[in-house]
């Protein structure tokens, strides 16, 4: 059966089955990605009723999402056609532009195709909770922790070094010791913001072989694959015995250029640096000095600031760097993205608490 065909089926499920068919794809996300429901009841919202229009941008993957009957649906292709409806819509999916929030004056939800929400908060409604916002937080988390790994080893490898020699026909097996080619078996990483993104990372940290510590905002919890977590402030001192740092970090007041040069100065030499967390955690000029300084052996980058980065900054040329455009949640399928959409307007329809609700406080 196709994905489409799946996704169908939950649909026409959600209206025959009964309340555990209704709890069936929940249980599903809960299992493979861990989202969880939040704290409030859309029921309880000023606004809601079970019969809303949805204002919808169009998406390869969002028409099976969409539900068939319940709700009244405008599907659009960007936000100038959005704006047209917006005095309609009760429901955003897939915008959060703060004129069309704020020319939405019925509005009670926003739904996001991203994780990201700092753009969304630019929004005074958004921000101070008058309107509900849920997010992708976990949706891509596996396809990110992916990439996070093949960008370590890449580096740790020399990967990019021998990719520059071979328009040439350079075989040169000297490169190897030239380059300081490593292993990642007993070295220690840090996962900087143990999240969605950061478990997926530090699990196929730990299957290399690898000692792995991380921080997190909220508690010292974590799984059984991380070695040791610690609060955030414990960043300087945890990076300082790490020999790869992956940023996995939200941008927030709190994390806005938290690595900067005093930062940097902390960290074992050598180390190399890892950003698939938000590009604007990272003073960019910091880290190419302390490239510069040999303080950090490499980076790999999917993530920058400003982004896109500018083509002729110095990051571009520079061999011990790798640049991606913010593409490392690329690859996989849109299954749980779907998944996730269909299931929150399941909820929504029956006035029951969201998956995935942001916390305008923290950001995230």
């Amino acid at each position: 059966m196709t994905l489409r065909s799946t996704l169908l089926l939950l649909l026409l499920t959600l209206g025959a089955a009964g309340a555990a068919a209704d709890q069936a794809p929940a249980a599903d996300l809960v299992a493979g990605t861990g989202v969880r429901a939040g704290p409030t009841e859309v029921r309880e919202l000023p606004g809601w009723d079970a019969s809303p229009t949805i204002l919808v941008r169009a998406a390869p993957w969002i028409s099976d999402a969409l539900p068939d009957a319940g709700a009244r649906l405008i599907v659009v292709s960007g936000t100038a056609e959005a704006l047209e409806h917006a005095a309609e819509a009760d429901v955003l999916l897939g915008f959060c532009d703060p004129e069309l929030v704020a020319a939405a004056a019925d509005l009670v939800w926003v739904q996001v195709y991203w994780a990201g929400v700092e753009r969304c908060l630019a929004s005074d409604k958004i921000r101070d909770g008058r309107v509900l916002l849920t997010n992708m937080q976990k949706m891509s988390s596996s396809m990110i922790g992916e990439h996070a790994i093949a960008m370590t080893l890449s580096l740790t490898r020399g990967l990019p070094r021998f990719a520059r020699s071979m328009p040439g026909g350079t075989w040169d097996r000297g490169m190897a010791r030239d380059i300081g080619m490593q292993s990642l078996e007993g070295r220690t990483m840090l996962v900087a913001g143990l999240g969605g993104i950061g478990k997926q990372v530090a699990k196929r940290a730990k299957a290399l072989g690898m000692r792995v510590v991380a921080t997190r905002n909220s508690s010292r919890e974590g799984p059984a694959y991380v070695d040791y977590v610690g609060l955030a402030d414990e960043l300087g001192d945890l990076a300082a015995e790490a020999d790869v740092i992956v940023n996995a970090l939200p941008l927030t007041s709190a994390t806005d250029g938290i690595f900067d040069r005093d930062l940097f100065a902390r960290v074992r030499e050598g180390a190399y640096f890892i950003n698939v967390g938000r590009g604007k955690t990272v003073v960019t000029g910091d880290l190419l000095a302390a490239l510069e300084a040999g303080t950090i052996a490499g980076a790999g980058l999917d993530v920058t600031d400003p982004e896109p980065l500018p083509a002729d900054h110095p990051l571009w040329q520079r061999p011990d760097v790798i640049i991606t455009p913010h593409v490392a949640g690329a690859g996989g399928s849109r299954r749980w993205h779907a998944m996730l959409v269909t299931e929150n307007i399941r909820r929504y329809l029956a006035g029951e608490a969201l998956l995935n609700e942001v916390d305008p406080a923290r950001g995230y």
